[in-house]
C-alpha cells in the first residue's frame, strides 16, 4: 500500500508567497490544502483549494475541521494570508485597524488553534507564520501593517514554547522586498500619489537591498519549506529574515 502523502494548510495561497509555497510544497511530496477567498489562476498539481475568508475564526475553524475529517492529520501549517495597508496612526481609523488585524492577526490564530490538537495528538507538527522585516524594525507610515507583524512575530515565539513538549515547532519567516502581486499594488499606489515613473521606483526599491535586488517568492518558499521539514528539527522559536541584508544595516 503506496504511503500517504503528509498535508499541508496554507491560508492565502492563491498567490504571490503563498502560492510559491503550495508549489514548492507539493513539489517536495506534500498534499496541499489552500485557505484562500480566492481559487489559484492555473490548477495546481496536488493541491486543492478550499474557499475561506481567513480573516474569520469560524471559517477557519470549519475549513481546518473538513480538512481534518478528509485526511485525519495535518503536518504542516504556514499562515500567510495578509494585506498590506500605508498609513500613520493618524490616518489608520478603527474599520482599517480592525480589517488589517483580522486577516494577518486573528486569521494565524484561528489557523495556528484550530490545527493544534490534531497536532498535539499526532505528537509532531511544524508551523511557519509569514512575518516581515517589519517583525525586527520599524518603517515609515506602515503603523497597522508593522503592528501585526510585531504580533505574529511573539506568537511565533510563544506558541513555539508552549507546545514544544508536543514535538510541535513554530517559527517566523520574516520577508523583506518581495515581488508580489501585493509588492506591485502598493508601488502602484504610490506612483498614483507621487507621480514618479514606476520603472524608476522599482529601480529604487531593488537598490535599498544590500544584495541589489528584490526578492522573488521562491526565495520565501524554500526556506518555509525547510523549517517544516525534518531537516530543522531543533529549530522552534525562531524569526528569519529573508530580505536580502536589509534588516542587517
Amino acid at each position: 500500500m503506496a504511503k500517504k502523502r503528509p498535508i499541508c494548510v496554507v491560508t492565502g495561497g492563491s498567490l504571490g508567497i503563498g502560492l510559491a509555497v503550495c508549489e514548492v510544497f507539493s513539489e517536495q511530496g506534500f498534499d496541499v490544502i489552500n485557505l484562500d477567498i480566492r481559487n489559484f489562476d492555473v490548477p495546481l498539481e496536488n493541491a486543492t483549494w478550499k474557499q475561506c475568508d481567513v480573516s474569520k475564526v469560524s471559517e477557519v475553524q470549519t475549513a481546518i475541521d473538513e480538512v481534518l475529517i478528509l485526511h485525519q492529520r495535518i503536518d504542516a501549517l504556514v499562515c500567510n494570508a495578509g494585506i498590506h495597508v500605508s498609513a500613520t496612526i493618524e490616518d489608520t481609523d478603527e474599520a482599517l485597524l480592525d480589517r488589517i488585524f483580522n486577516l494577518n492577526v486573528k486569521g494565524a490564530y484561528a489557523a495556528i488553534k484550530a490545527c493544534l490538537p490534531a497536532m498535539k495528538t499526532q505528537r509532531s507538527g511544524a508551523i511557519v507564520v509569514m512575518g516581515s522585516d517589519q517583525s525586527f524594525v520599524g518603517k515609515r507610515n506602515s503603523f497597522a501593517y508593522g503592528l501585526t507583524k510585531g504580533a505574529l512575530a511573539s506568537m511565533a515565539k510563544t506558541t513555539a514554547l508552549d507546545y514544544a513538549p508536543f514535538n510541535i515547532r513554530v517559527n517566523a519567516v520574516c520577508p523583506g522586498t518581495i515581488e508580489t502581486p501585493l509588492f506591485h499594488n502598493a508601488i502602484d499606489k504610490y506612483v498614483a500619489r507621487s507621480g514618479e515613473n514606476k520603472a524608476d521606483v522599482m529601480v529604487q526599491e531593488a537598490a535599498a537591498q544590500p544584495i541589489r535586488r528584490l526578492g522573488q517568492p521562491r526565495d520565501v518558499a524554500e526556506l518555509t519549506y525547510f523549517l517544516c521539514s525534518d531537516k530543522a528539527s531543533f529549530i522552534t522559536g525562531s524569526l528569519y529574515a529573508v530580505d536580502g541584508g536589509y534588516t542587517a544595516q
